[in-house]
């Protein structure tokens, strides 16, 4: 985090896992849980976003660990779970950011493109949440799921992307209620438009950026920093009562965006 805005150490001794750590907002929220004193596992498809990220956090006094996963696939997450477990001892929070966005109409999106994002954002946020199950139960732990704002009014060239990330909130909501009793605490935090991302880069081009930025109450674009201090929050015990939350971080965007 660019500014120290919780006190040192309120994740001391909280191992996280975090699935697309290596970079973009799920790097900076494992980057941040680092600084609040947590040990914390990056996992993604390709160990080159993984270890310079890793070696970041080390260099920086923190403790990380890569490794390689797909969470399309159960057998190696449940692997990269015990990997985990094995070197940085438990797992107390699941931070489930791995996806997938491209740009495309609804007519035009292939059976195949729509799957890939579902199953990488829905399934992969279920995959690795039930994988962790037992580790959470264990260490009365929580999940922080990465969702959006693009399904709450209609998105163009984002149908596939709206309904993974809508799954990603009934799946929130329903294991807030099933595992609640476990102690395990499930919430999320759906970003609004956040400028020093790839995906902002890629697919927003900048004609579209000064309009989009018009429509921010707040009058500017969120940076990663704005999302990192909303997920320390979201998994120290100072939010032990929040569970099924989706917290909308964006400026007031979407508000805004729908009365326009």
């Amino acid at each position: 985090m660019s500014e120290k805005v919780f006190a040192d150490g309120v994740l001391k001794g909280k191992v996280a896992f975090v699935t697309g750590g290596g970079t973009g907002i799920t790097g900076g929220i494992a980057r941040a849980f680092a600084e609040a004193g947590a040990s914390v596992a990056l996992v993604s498809r390709k160990l080159e976003h993984l270890q310079p990220a890793a070696e970041a956090i080390d260099a920086n006094g923190g403790r990380a660990i890569a490794v390689v996963a797909d969470v399309r696939q159960p057998r190696e997450v449940e692997q990269a779970i015990a990997t985990t477990v094995e070197q940085l001892g438990k797992i107390d929070i699941v931070v489930n950011g791995a996806a997938g966005n491209f740009l495309c109409t609804a007519e035009e999106l292939s059976p195949n493109g729509f799957a890939t994002v579902v199953d990488i954002d829905l399934k992969g946020t279920f995959n690795v949440s039930r994988a962790a199950f037992a580790q959470l139960k264990e260490h009365r732990g929580q999940i922080l799921n990465i969702s959006a704002t693009l399904h709450y009014l209609g998105t163009y060239m984002q149908l596939h992307v709206s309904a993974a990330k809508a799954g990603v909130d009934a799946l929130t909501r329903n294991l807030a209620v099933e595992w609640g009793r476990y102690g395990i605490r499930v919430n999320a935090i759906a970003p609004g438009p956040i400028e020093d991302t790839e995906g902002m880069k890629r697919l927003v081009p900048d004609p579209v950026k000064e309009r989009l930025k018009k429509k921010i109450p707040l009058g500017r674009f969120g940076r990663i920093a704005d999302i990192e201090p909303a997920a320390v929050f979201l998994c120290s015990d100072a939010a032990s009562f929040i569970n099924g939350t989706i917290l909308v971080v964006d400026g007031g965007h979407w508000l805004s965006n729908r009365l326009m």
